[in-house]
């Protein structure tokens, strides 16, 4: 063997031993989930409950941390700026992961930056409208909006989301006109579904499900693969002929690609642990989600794969985020 060869095979036996070594003491310190949504609400539930489960796992606190802002850009940043040695987790969601690269002409992260640790939960949403609407099924919506075009407007809960361009792709089939009105989270957009300033939208079914109950909103329908176990009623988009609309909001979580593969696998194992376990399972489940679990390759692939499949619908839209 040659002496270079031999010198860079034994460099990389050597780096290889001394982080399995380093990673038989770790954790040594406690860990912390950069979320990039404000405190309260679904996210932070997620992510609060997660962390708890897989605290008890390793060993140390796994804390939580909220850097709002820039439809998560700030907290990806902000990990990708921490040193790669597991200590920094970062809370990912569909659409941060899956649409962003779209939408922002200058993103300062890159989704390769990051591997994936564990696809939490994830839900379809729901099209609900309000009782004024008078309908009662999404065939019914099409000809209502065309024969009211001054009320033809649809509210998102955030631009550049899934909410926002399902909107927008609906209103491409219906061949109708819509005004987007975009909302800064699920909250104030169902505040002004139920106040009546907006008619109807694509929201999340945690929000939505106690108002559809109390029939202040009618569901119209989900946009999963199957009908949502709490609401059987309700059709999905695919079974009226929408199916090339079908989607899923997710949470997951990530870590820094160069994180040393023995950290890595030590987080995956905490995390695949919290997901496994009946009493969080039960309390996610709870919140509207389905546990999925998934983690890599099928979940980094599934991202890729979306990437594709959003990329074209921003550009049919036009729409572009600011920083």
């Amino acid at each position: 063997m040659n002496h270079p060869l031999k010198s860079a095979l034994l460099g990389a036996a050597a780096t290889f031993w001394l982080g399995l070594a380093s990673a038989q003491g770790w954790p040594e310190k406690p860990l912390t989930v950069v979320v990039g949504t404000p405190p309260a609400g679904a996210t932070d539930a997620y992510a609060r409950t997660v962390a708890e489960h897989m605290s008890r796992t390793l060993g140390q606190k796994v804390l939580v941390e909220n850097k709002p802002g820039a439809n998560g850009n700030i907290s990806a940043e902000y990990v990708q700026r921490e040193p790669a040695d597991g200590y920094t987790l970062w809370f990912g969601t569909q659409s941060m992961t899956e649409i962003n690269p779209s939408t922002y002409a200058s993103l300062r992260w890159k989704f390769d930056d990051f591997v994936g640790v564990i696809k939490g939960v994830e839900a379809p949403l729901v099209l609900v409208v309000r009782p004024e609407v008078a309908v009662k099924t999404l065939a019914e919506l099409g000809p209502w909006l065309k024969a009211h075009p001054d009320k033809a407007a649809y509210a998102s809960f955030s631009p550049g989301t899934t909410s926002h361009f399902i909107g927008y792709q609906l209103a491409e089939r219906f061949g109708v006109p819509m005004t987007h009105i975009p909302y800064k989270g699920s909250a104030p957009q169902m505040q002004d579904l139920i106040g009546g300033h907006v008619l109807l939208g694509f929201t999340q079914l945690q929000s939505a499900i106690p108002h559809l109950k109390s029939g202040k909103l009618i569901a119209l329908a989900t946009t999963g693969a199957t009908r949502w176990r709490q609401l059987p009623e309700v059709p999905t988009l695919a079974e009226l002929g929408y199916g090339d609309l079908s989607a899923t909001i997710w949470f997951g979580l990530f870590l820094r690609r160069e994180t040393p593969a023995a950290v890595q696998a030590k987080i995956v194992d905490a995390a695949k642990k919290a997901h496994a376990d009946p009493a969080v399972r039960a309390r996610l489940e709870g919140m509207g989600f389905d546990v999925s679990g998934q983690v890599e390759p099928d979940f980094s692939a599934g991202i890729h794969a979306s990437q594709q499949r959003w990329a074209k619908i921003v550009k049919a839209t036009g729409f572009q985020a600011s920083n």
